[in-house]
């Protein structure tokens, strides 16, 4: 991310002053004529700079939150109006980890400077001028490439409670092949699991990953920086033709924190304490990901949803369900039953499974789903012991077949397979 510096020489610079000071937010005035919502300003105070971005502006002056948690201004402090942030990728980008303002966080080494572009004004591509999906992608993963399979360009959310393994099935996500590019931006993580992750979940594609991290204990501007940055990042290698997969962990953080901005800003809370802006902000950003150009690459975007208190209909939840191509849900009682990944393969889907099932292979999973939701459907009666076999054809044969099923969907990390998912199921089912 390239960010002038206060410090610079200019021939004219245009500047105000400030004249309040809160914990989160600071108000400066003489620059209301000047700066627009976006547009960074550099207050400094006793040799150092305060890098802020405007949030508000009114006639009195600009609100302005800064990029870091310390507010070290008081009042009259000189503020200089710098103009918008760029990120700027580069190809030699990969291999690297990077902050929501693009500077290396891995080692002293400085990043390339590519193309620049602003990360809050891209569009996605004009619906008419997007590429048709049509390549499946092969996960390993036998849950997802049976029941809720992905096509290159997709973009799909993992939705789940707090530690039921989003963060795992992340990590086996990420080995999939297929890939030139990946793109990982961790936003709100806890920091030990930065290292954890890029190290240990996801080695073998390390050379060809760029990893955008802001870690919990950031403010909340760079929070809701980093998908945008990470987003950006993935636009430049799709726009050279490459096939990326962009993974955001997770999306509901960049919500609370573009809540807790537009709060800050004077927004009215309407929905569980979100503003509006959250509910536009969220799509905008989802449809960037996704098929570029005719000639250019394709980002398969993967999400995953924090959902507050396991409430799946909650407002971010219900917003970013309506807007992606499918949705993948992590059940706490399957996790319970210690079945990883606990995905609940009735309660999730993909809105491109037709593109990647033939005739055979969707009348069989949708009798496989019918077999698994009887299953389920008669647990307590079995429980209880009013099951008896011979008196219902269909419930012997989900009996017979579903813990079968069961076993196959389980997979660590380590047993990801290459193998034709429809083929390994039916030896699975004839044995």
């Amino acid at each position: 991310m390239f960010v002038i510096s206060a410090r610079q020489p200019f021939l004219t610079r245009v500047g105000g002053r400030v004249c309040e000071v809160s914990s989160t937010s600071c108000k400066i005035s003489g620059l209301s004529q000047t700066a627009k919502l976006g547009d960074c300003v550099c207050a400094e105070t006793d040799g150092e700079e305060m890098l802020a971005e405007v949030v508000h502006v009114d006639a009195s002056g600009v609100l302005v939150k800064p990029f870091h948690n310390d507010i070290a201004v008081g009042l009259g402090t000189p503020a200089w109006h710098l103009g918008r942030l760029t990120v700027a990728p580069d190809i030699s980008w990969k291999g690297r980890v990077v902050n929501s303002l693009g500077h290396p966080i891995d080692n002293p080494r400085p990043v390339t400077r590519g193309i620049e572009v602003d990360p809050k004004k891209v569009r996605p591509p004009p619906a008419m001028h997007r590429q048709r999906i049509k390549q499946p992608v092969r996960t390993g993963l036998n849950a997802i490439d049976l029941f809720t399979p992905l096509c290159a360009g997709q973009r799909i959310g993992i939705f789940a409670g707090s530690g039921i393994g989003k963060s795992s099935l992340l990590a086996m996500l990420a080995e999939a092949q297929g890939f030139d590019t990946i793109v990982i931006g961790m936003v709100g993580e806890r920091g030990r699991e930065v290292r954890e992750f890029l190290e240990d979940a996801a080695p073998q594609t390390r050379a060809r990953t760029v990893a955008v991290v802001s870690s919990g204990d950031e403010s909340p501007m760079m929070r809701k920086l980093a998908p945008l940055t990470a987003t950006s990042v993935a636009e430049y290698f799709r726009d050279r033709g490459e096939t990326v997969l962009l993974i955001i962990d997770s999306i509901t953080r960049f919500a609370h924190a573009a809540r807790e901005v537009a709060l800050a800003a004077g927004e009215p809370p309407v929905a569980r304490g979100y503003a509006p802006s959250v509910f536009s902000d969220l799509p905008i950003l989802l449809e960037r990901a996704g098929t570029g150009r005719e000639g250019s690459g394709t980002i398969t975007g993967i999400y995953s949803v924090l959902v507050d208190g396991d409430d799946h209909n909650e407002p971010v939840a219900d917003c970013i369900r309506g807007t992606l191509d499918g949705h993948i849900v992590l059940s706490r009682a399957i996790a319970e039953q210690g079945r990883y990944p606990a995905i609940d393969v009735l309660a999730s889907v993909s809105r491109l499974s037709g593109q990647v099932w033939s005739p055979e292979e969707a009348t069989l999973i949708l009798s496989l789903r019918g077999l698994i939701s009887r299953y389920e459907d008669t647990r307590d009666l079995r429980l209880v012991g009013g099951y008896q076999p011979g008196a219902d054809p269909e419930l012997d044969k989900a009996v017979q077949l579903t813990p079968k099923i069961y076993a196959h969907l389980s997979q660590g990390i380590d047993d990801l397979t290459d193998t034709a998912p429809f083929e390994k199921l039916a030896q699975v089912l004839a044995e």
